[in-house]
């Protein structure tokens, strides 16, 4: 099996139906998928838009755009792949001339390919370069992160965009690390962490190590700030009836969502509370569980 059908075999969409259902692609529609990943949501909405819906999809990460491009190849000039962070939608729509759009999705989640192909350290479950980038044209690295913010700088990242009750703890002991050797691999932080939080504070259900990797992800790809300004530029595109449906993995963002949805005028909001895997996906697709989809309407 060549590396892209495997990238495709072990990639599972979540909320697939869910956002079919509220999207509800049509042919000669033009709907965008922020995050392309490893293309199920787009091959989805494609083959619900045939004969003649587009789907235009943004990522930053190049190698998912390479499997993607292989695997959605059948789809032909139906589908139009942009390397651009979904905060910059707005920029890549004009560069096609294309002004507004039936529909957007973005799924604010890591793809499989991040966390088993890649080696990029977004796992701990495997020894890798502690990078997190998903651009890599970026500078700013996990390993460049926890080499030069500041003890207190380091406990804000970890509190703020991890909610990592233990913060200042892990802060204190990568300080003092970094001294005698430099933070460089995914295995080499998850020991530390494991070593700073006292045993009767680990999580029973996630690794200890959890929460520190994601605020640390948040960080170098500067996720919220992403995620906020995408919330405001994407609704002037958007056609009136259009769906702008967005899959978060955090509270951080679902709550993000769900005020920017609720505050802005122009958009009707059709899911008071967050959709979820049916407990049939929940239990095929373990990342599905903490998916939350919500879901606004163009007035």
């Amino acid at each position: 099996m060549s590396e892209q059908g495997e990238a495709a075999k072990i990639h599972r969409s979540v909320l697939l139906n869910e956002v079919l259902e509220f999207l509800a692609p049509e042919s000669g529609g033009i709907y965008v998928d922020g995050t392309l990943g490893l293309g199920g949501h787009t091959e989805a909405i494609l083959q619900k838009s045939a004969p003649e819906g587009r789907v235009i999809a943004f990522d930053w990460d190049e190698a998912a755009i390479a499997k993607s491009r292989e695997r959605l190849q059948p789809f032909g000039n139906r589908l139009t792949i942009v390397r651009r962070n979904f905060s910059e939608i707005a920029e890549g729509l004009a560069e096609l001339d294309i002004d507004q759009v039936n529909g957007i999705l973005i799924d604010i989640g890591l793809s499989s390919l991040q966390l088993d192909i890649g080696e990029r350290g977004f796992s701990f479950q495997r020894d890798e370069p502690l990078d997190m980038r998903m651009d890599t044209r970026r500078e700013v690295t996990a390993a460049s992160i926890l080499a030069s913010c500041s003890e207190s700088e380091l406990a804000d990242i970890f509190y703020y965009y991890g909610e990592e009750k233990q913060a200042r703890r892990i802060a204190s002991f990568i300080v003092r690390e970094r001294v005698q050797e430099p933070l460089s691999s995914s295995k080499q932080l998850a020991a530390l962490v494991a070593r700073a939080v006292p045993r009767r504070f680990h999580p029973k259900k996630i690794h200890v190590a959890t929460l520190v990797f994601q605020a640390l992800r948040i960080a170098v790809n500067t996720e919220l700030e992403n995620l906020a300004e995408i919330l405001t530029k994407a609704v002037p595109l958007l056609t009136p009836g259009a769906r702008f449906c967005v899959i978060s993995f955090h509270s951080l963002e679902d709550r993000m969502v769900k005020r920017k949805f609720r505050d802005n005028p122009l958009l009707k909001v059709l899911t008071k509370k967050p959709v979820g895997p049916s407990p049939e996906e929940r239990e095929s697709n373990s990342r599905s569980r903490s998916a939350r989809l919500r879901v606004a309407e163009k007035k």
